[in-house]
């Protein structure tokens, strides 16, 4: 067991490295074991240790069948998943086999209990809101998922299930692990059958709760929305960076409400300025909060989720709620400005003028004034990001080729990119200490990649000499192969009417999907892979 300052780990590790063959328990060395992930062992090949930004060689010799089958001898019975587990603990082994099916590599990932993490979303799981959890894998969600199950039953006094597919969340055995508390287990049989048993522990069981881990199938995301009709709240993770990803996934988008094509009439196309077919929201989503992890300690709160993916859908920008924990354990939490042209009162509001003045003149904060012009990059390396979703400013900083790196704290920084609203910013923010010290402060509007991508492209010049047009459609092509491999949309600079009609082309000879978003100067198009059939 280790403490820190805003939690405690449990990692029962002795328990997996007892699995191993003798040589390559004494290979584990004191120092490897705090950061350990995982260990791997691929036949004919060194075993591994892997942490979270390095692995390691446990020795010279290569690993044997023997080896494989003394592992296997010690675990529990594989599942049709190829998951398997070590009784009275969290630790997850993953099978990798032949055609013959027999086992030829295995993946044997730490499992550890973690007390007091959930500080960071604890206001969100007492509201009784539905949430869910986005992130990539081995950021820690199965973790943080299983101490928001135990401080619902234990310290909420909620009716927990827990609906357990692969044994990860409570261990292997029938007897659930301490680590979720009072929460009770229904194990799975089958991965197929996730979504029955999701939908029997409703049935069955009268839960206040249901918490489940990796929804990955149509299935599942249509029994989360019948679960969350009988107003159960629900608890799960999912696979993906950003909201954004999942509503470009046609097979998880339900999740958040789904998106249909509508076709609207002449007036009210030109009434939004927009083309006559549009994307909408079909249904209210099954999860009221979308949290987005970028690592244990700093995630991005969406919420309401159904308001947010509307803001998407119209091409206007969804700031996101920035939570982090700093190294004393207190919880910093960053509240996005509303942005007044997605809030612009409802036709019925706008009548009466007085209440959208009044409720801008309560929005007035501190102005600074954001930077204009062009930097060099070979002198403004360093960037500090307040309030930009981080995935989204890398994925912007590799698509221009610049040579940026994005750092923690603004003190590092050369130069400092905030989420602002007309060049102001929240009160008691320590950018107001960045801009007393003379960095440049580079405004953006819109929490969007297509803005991101904008804003950073005309602070930095491109390294591409390529003129407009062939840099534009250059620039969509690339996007194409993206969304082609990714099957995630993609959204390119703001062009003209011209150029975008050309990117519309292009998209149509990759058969790929293609609207316009935003409004002028800041029109642009977005690709998406095509609908399944």
């Amino acid at each position: 067991m280790a403490s820190g300052e805003a939690y405690t780990i449990t990692d029962n590790l002795d328990d997996l490295l007892a699995v191993l063959p003798k040589p390559l328990q004494h290979a584990v060395t004191p120092e490897m074991r705090g950061g350990l992930l995982e260990l791997v062992l691929d036949l004919g090949r060194r075993p591994e240790v892997r942490f979270a930004d390095r692995f390691e060689y446990l020795g010279d010799e290569e690993v044997t069948r023997e080896d494989l089958d003394h592992v296997e001898a010690r675990l529990g019975t594989f599942g049709d998943d190829n998951r398997a587990g070590i009784p009275a603990t969290l630790h997850r082994i993953s099978a990798m086999r032949n055609r013959r099916g027999v086992v030829v590599g295995l993946t044997l990932r730490v499992g550890r209990a973690v007390t007091g993490i959930v500080d960071i979303l604890r206001d969100l799981i007492e509201s009784g809101e539905s949430l869910l959890l986005m992130g990539r894998p081995g950021l820690g969600k199965t973790t943080l998922l299983r101490e928001m199950a135990r401080v619902l039953a234990d310290e909420l006094n909620k009716r927990v299930v827990i609906v357990d597919t692969s044994n990860e969340i409570a261990g292997d055995g029938d007897v659930p692990h301490p680590a979720i508390g009072r929460a009770r287990r229904m194990q799975v049989p089958r991965v197929s059958l996730q979504h029955d048993v999701m939908i029997e522990a409703v049935e069955n069981h009268m839960p206040e709760v249901v918490v489940i881990d990796e929804i990955g199938h149509v299935e599942e995301a249509l029994a989360a929305r019948t679960i969350a009709e009988r107003g159960v709240q629900l608890i799960a993770t999912v696979h993906g960076n950003t909201l954004e990803n999942l509503l470009a996934n046609p097979t998880l988008s339900d999740l958040v409400g789904g998106i249909t094509s509508v076709t609207l009439s002449d007036l009210e196309a030109r009434r939004r300025g927009t083309q006559k077919t549009v994307l909408e929201r079909k249904a209210p989503p099954s999860f009221g909060v979308v949290v987005e992890m970028e690592s244990r300690d700093q995630m991005a709160v969406r919420r309401p989720v159904a308001e947010v993916v509307d803001s998407i859908l119209r091409g206007f920008g969804a700031p996101a709620e920035q939570r982090c924990r700093d190294e004393s354990g207190q919880i910093q939490i960053q509240t996005p400005l509303p942005n007044l042209e997605e809030s612009a009162p409802s036709p019925e509001m706008a009548r009466d003028k007085s209440t959208f003045k009044k409720a801008s003149r309560r929005k007035s904060q501190p102005e600074i004034i954001p930077f204009r012009g062009s930097l060099d990059p070979a002198h403004a390396r360093k960037i500090f990001a307040s309030g930009i979703n981080r995935s989204r400013l890398m994925r912007a900083i590799k698509h221009l080729g610049l040579s940026l790196q994005i750092v923690p704290r603004w003190q590092e920084a050369d130069t400092v990119l905030m989420l602002t609203e007309g060049g102001k910013i929240p009160r008691g923010s320590q950018l107001r200490e960045a801009r007393e010290a003379g960095l440049p402060m580079i405004a953006i509007n819109n929490n969007t990649y297509a803005e991101v991508v904008a804003v950073l492209s005309e602070t930095f010049p491109s390294p591409s000499n390529l003129p407009p047009r062939e840099a534009a459609l250059e620039e969509a092509h690339s996007a194409a192969q993206r969304v082609l491999a990714d099957a995630e949309s993609c959204e390119l600079r703001p062009q003209n009417k011209q150029i975008r009609q050309l990117q519309h082309q292009m998209a149509e000879r990759y058969h790929l999907r293609s609207f316009s978003v935003g409004k002028e100067p800041h029109r642009r198009v977005r690709f998406l892979p095509m609908l399944p059939k």
